[in-house]
């Protein structure tokens, strides 16, 4: 079981981290290139990009032409579905441990 396993689309976020550690050109790779921002943020190490001059929006979004037909622009609406959905539980979980050194770091009641 991975680091992420227990976040949903956490099999996202495993297996494109390792796509792009590899050079690896796939749906979840590009997934975590769209998702930088909020993925570092939320503290998440990505490793480094190759230069692109177009947007991995549309590198998904042309992927998944090929691999899906007719059902491109389905497959690419699920797929950032599931990348906001793990962001906002890798945010939830952030916050929940900020929130808790907080809670440990104030002095006692008298």
């Amino acid at each position: 079981m991975g680091r992420y396993a227990a976040f949903p689309g956490g099999e996202i976020l495993e297996r494109g981290l390792r796509d792009l550690k590899e050079g690896v050109v796939s749906v979840e790779s590009l997934l975590v290139e769209i998702g930088l921002p909020r993925l570092r943020m939320a503290g998440i190490r990505i490793p480094k990009l190759r230069a692109s001059r177009i947007p991995a929006e549309r590198r998904l979004y042309r992927l998944l032409c090929r691999e899906e037909g007719d059902g491109a622009h389905s497959a690419y609406n699920a797929w950032i579905g599931r990348l906001v959905s793990l962001e906002r539980a890798l945010e939830s979980e952030q916050g929940q441990a900020q929130e808790g050194r907080a809670s440990s770091r104030r002095a006692p009641r008298t």
